[in-house]
């Protein structure tokens, strides 16, 4: 029988293993992780991370030929083919401090794979790595390998999380480079082995390890543009009375470009863009390429203008101030469906609005109130370092409160912003939370979710991302 062993039981190691198992039931897969609590959450009724599908999939194989463990050693050493899914988060000091990716956590793994193999092993990088990293990891593995053979493959995730398992079950294409050598394609074949349970032949690319690498952030690096891309006409469409979701099917409609990422938002969250973005930013630098570096930045930059747009025309529209008045945050996690809440717009909206002042009152069907106090007191890049290197018992923000329940949330606010497109909020009773916020009652709707004339019957004054601007917001100018 062969055995899978993934060290990492995050947001893509779960999900990808629990696919496996039961798309290949001959192989038995175990998921390892340091974090007790988190393994302790695999085995409950209770999952760690919310994806729809997800606990269907793990209930299913669970005990039979999927297991979730903290004894990262056994199961390594048993294996035939180590996924590593480790966080590779953004240094926050040293050489490239705010953009290389810190390879801390990999590299430890990489040695304790060499520590504790006794048999050959194909090593498969599943974490967003910087190109090269590959090569690093081969020379940890070979000068400690006590003459153990290990080959080295990237296999990069492009699934989405809140998509996760359907991107699973039916992936655009499965990316395995390896080396070019007898050995190397002997292990590329393998894994494609594996895959070739129930992923068509034809939707197996095979590449060398640097294009593979590369390929990942490329793909982060282009979807991401295009929401800053469509992020940018919106501010455009804005001060002309243009409509940028008319805009943007127009040009959806050309099948060279196509309609996906292009919705308006209040900008792009997730634990990948914005640090592959630095990444490629960082790799460029070092290559000697500081106008293809330039380039990439201006994407970040204009997910950060667009941010920072948005909680100017919350405060330019409520007289100039928010001090001490309440606004409702509908929705903190980065994008429907998920609980994630890594780089999530809605944590530099808060801060934003904190910073003025304002009283919060925040509501999310999928975050709780811990994981919202410690988004909002962590600095940059700390959301990345597992969770027992993060501050445990956060400095409550004494003017957030988390509710759970959107009417509680909205009850006599001032304001409500919707930073995520939770379904949910398409539907509520907004006559009924228009009677009981203080008036004039504003809507900020950063995700395009709402019905606005449907608001505007009811009372209340919209300001919706790429709009035509409610006269109320043209009397009121935001300076960005």
């Amino acid at each position: 029988m062969v055995k899978i062993c993934c060290i990492g039981a995050g947001y893509v190691g779960g999900p990808t293993m629990a696919v496996i198992a039961l798309k290949c039931p001959s192989i038995e897969v175990a998921v390892v992780d340091i974090s007790v609590s988190r393994i302790t959450a695999w085995n409950s009724d209770v999952l760690p991370i919310y994806e729809p599908g997800l606990d269907g999939v793990v209930k299913q194989c669970r005990g039979r030929n999927l297991f979730f463990s903290t004894d990262v050693e056994k199961h390594v050493s048993e294996a035939d083919i180590v996924f590593v899914s480790v966080n590779t988060p953004t240094k926050t000091r040293g050489l490239g401090a705010g953009k290389a990716a810190d390879l801390t956590y990999w590299e430890s793994a990489a040695r304790m794979i060499a520590d504790v193999s006794k048999s050959n092993k194909i090593v498969v990088e599943k974490s967003t790595v910087p190109v090269k990293t590959a090569e690093a990891i081969e020379k940890i593995l070979t000068h400690n390998s006590k003459g153990i053979k290990f080959q080295i493959l990237s296999n990069p995730e492009f699934l989405a999380e809140g998509t996760a398992i359907q991107d699973l079950f039916n992936p655009d294409r499965v990316l395995i480079g390896g080396r070019e050598t007898p050995e190397g394609q002997k292990a590329i074949q393998a894994l494609k082995d594996v895959y070739a349970h129930w992923v068509p032949q034809e939707r197996i690319l095979t590449t060398n390890l640097w294009s593979a690498e590369l390929s990942k952030l490329a793909a982060n690096a282009f979807l991401a543009q295009r929401i800053s891309s469509v992020n940018a006409m919106s501010a455009l469409c804005e001060a002309t009375g243009a409509d940028v979701t008319q805009v943007s099917y127009a040009v959806g409609k050309d099948t060279r470009i196509g309609p996906k990422f292009l919705n308006a938002s209040v900008g792009f969250g997730g634990s990948c863009f914005q640090k592959d973005i630095l990444n490629l930013v960082y790799i460029c630098e070092c290559n000697g390429l500081p106008e293809v570096a330039e380039y990439w930045k201006q994407v970040i930059k204009v997910n950060d203008y667009q941010k920072n747009r948005f909680v100017n025309r919350v405060v330019a529209s409520m007289f100039n101030t928010v001090s001490g008045k309440k606004i409702a945050i509908l929705g903190f996690a980065f994008k429907k469906d998920t609980g994630d809440t890594r780089e999530t717009p809605a944590i530099d909206v808060c801060k934003g609005l904190l910073g003025d002042k304002a009283r919060l009152s925040i509501y999310d069907p999928q975050v709780t109130e811990d994981q919202i106090q410690r988004d909002l007191t962590m600095n940059k890049f700390d959301w990345d370092h597992p969770i027992h290197l993060q501050p445990m018992s956060p400095t409550t923000v004494k003017q957030v409160s988390v509710v759970w329940d959107a009417y509680e949330a909205t009850k006599d606010a001032h304001g409500i912003c919707i930073l995520t497109e939770w379904d949910e909020f398409k539907t509520l009773d907004y006559k009924r939370i228009f009677d009981n916020m203080q008036k004039p009652a504003f809507v900020f709707d950063g995700r395009n979710v709402a019905n606005i004339d449907q608001l505007r019957e009811i009372g209340f004054i919209v300001y919706s991302i790429g709009k035509p601007l409610d006269p109320w917001l043209k009397d009121m100018p935001a300076v960005a």
